[in-house]
């Protein structure tokens, strides 16, 4: 029986949370490695950039140390070089620099001085992108210069966008297409589990449940390759070969056991009718004469539990039963007790069903007589006919009734429940568990509902014979 979900627990299947859990680390690796990547990118392009300005820097620096500042200044590639004084006026200025207008205002420019990498708008100065800017001094302490190097960043910054766009589509298409292959991949390799969940779920169905059809000796499916699931099914498969080893050796116990019981049980009736005759040991045979037949009937019922077990086939050679005249046989023959009426309802003379006419009796005398010993007033047997070709006996008493969740415990040998429907003078456990194992014999099925107006009803479905 497959137990709920208690709260809390997780509601997704294994192939969806280690799919979750691989593509929540995979976007998490993509996603530090593109933020790394971009970051050590960026990192680098700056400093070469503020390399070659600095070296261009230094080098006019020189020519100023040296008094040799040309009127146009030497530069690399796009740079604007721009040598200004104290009072923020343009000494000189290299091709295509603006020789009115400093591109740093004071503030700017004692940042730059004091190392750092100035960022402005190149509009102002006739530059189509922004400008990346670095100073140095230069001259006498008495007359200092400063000598500035722009260096125009445009196409970088460019690349830049363009290479986050990049990143921000390729990284989640490429985690969509990790994930379908992951998804496909897992299902793949998680069949095998499947299939052994499968064959477990075969091999845990009750024989009820499973049909007559069912293989008793059935085993996990073993995935052909040699891994620790292929480890798994052998080691699963050679425990249910114990178990149902062990399973042999106590249905073979308790036949045996029944078996050998009933002769010394023969015996002792025997003994106990010739002395109650004879008049010997007082009232003791009369009063051991019910408990012996208690203990007998005990024996008869392990003894056919042992031989019809849960694997046993179907009877070969099943019979019209005429179900109208087996219920008033049931009726008449089932043990009375004061103030309980045992009623058969009519039933048409064409309904019948297909089954061993002694193991049917069997399964309504047990019913009747679990009905009779809980009953009040009143049990009521009755047929009809069913859908899809079946046809529904039912044994119903007033009774105190069972739990709905205790119906489905009472088919298990020697059960007991907690409420009145436990308190009797003569219940084994066997009856309704000896029900449940020739109904399935039969081919139908056997059920515990509550009855109209309280109670208990017991519904058997059996194929109606043509």
């Amino acid at each position: 029986m497959v137990r709920p979900l208690a709260p809390g627990r997780p509601r997704l299947g294994l192939r969806t949370r280690l799919l979750l859990i691989g593509v929540t680390g995979v976007a998490l690796a993509l996603l530090v490695g593109g933020v790394g990547f971009y970051q050590a990118l960026r990192v680098s392009t700056d400093r070469t950039l503020d390399r070659e300005a600095l070296s261009s820097a230094h080098e006019v620096a020189a020519l100023v140390d040296e008094g040799r500042l040309p009127d146009a200044l030497p530069s690399s590639g796009a740079q604007l070089v721009q040598v200004v004084d104290a009072r923020q006026r343009v000494l000189a200025a290299s091709l295509g620099a603006d020789r009115l207008v400093p591109v740093l205002d004071p503030a700017q420019l004692q940042g730059a001085l004091a190392g750092e990498a100035v960022l402005v708008d190149g509009a102002r100065f006739g530059s189509s992108g922004p400008l990346r800017i670095r100073a140095v001094a230069a001259g006498a302490a008495d007359d200092p210069v400063s000598v500035i190097v722009a260096v125009q960043v445009g196409d970088v910054l460019a690349a830049r966008r363009a290479l986050r766009a990049g990143l921000l589509v390729v990284f989640p298409a490429v985690l969509l297409v990790m994930a379908a292959v992951a998804w496909v991949a897992m299902g793949r390799t998680l069949r095998p589990v499947e299939a052994l969940r499968a064959g477990a779920e075969r091999i845990g169905t009750p024989p009820v449940e499973a049909g007559p059809g069912a293989d008793p000796d059935a085993r996990l499916p073993v995935p052909p390759a040699a891994d620790e699931i292929r480890a798994l099914a052998l080691t699963l498969n050679g425990m249910l070969d114990r178990l149902a080893a062990a399973r042999d050796r106590q249905r073979a116990f308790v036949a045996d056991a029944a078996h050998e019981l009933r002769s010394p049980l023969a015996s002792m009736r025997v003994q106990l009718e010739v002395a109650e005759r004879l008049g010997e040991g007082g009232d003791l045979p009369a009063e051991l004469a019910p408990d012996l037949e208690r203990l007998s009937a005990l024996v008869e019922d392990l003894l056919l539990l042992a031989r019809s077990g849960a694997d046993s086939p179907v009877p070969a050679h099943p019979e019209r039963v005429a179900v109208g005249a087996l219920l008033a046989e049931v009726a008449a023959d089932a043990p009375g007790r004061e103030g309980v009426l045992v009623e058969p309802a009519e039933v048409t003379a064409d309904l019948a069903v297909r089954a061993d006419p002694a193991e049917l009796r069997r399964v309504l005398l047990n019913l009747t007589t679990n009905a009779v010993r809980h009953a009040s007033s009143r049990v009521r047997l009755d047929a009809l006919a069913g859908p899809e070709g079946q046809v529904l006996l039912r044994v119903t008493d007033d009774g105190p009734g069972i739990p709905a969740g205790e119906r489905e415990r009472v088919f298990e040998r020697f059960a007991r429940l907690d409420d009145a429907r436990d308190r009797d003078a003569g219940g084994s456990g066997l009856g309704l568990p000896i029900a449940r194992e020739l109904v399935a014999r039969a081919g139908g099925s056997i059920a515990l509902t509550g009855a109209p107006g309280g109670g208990l009803r017991a519904e058997v479905r059996l194929p109606a014979a043509p």
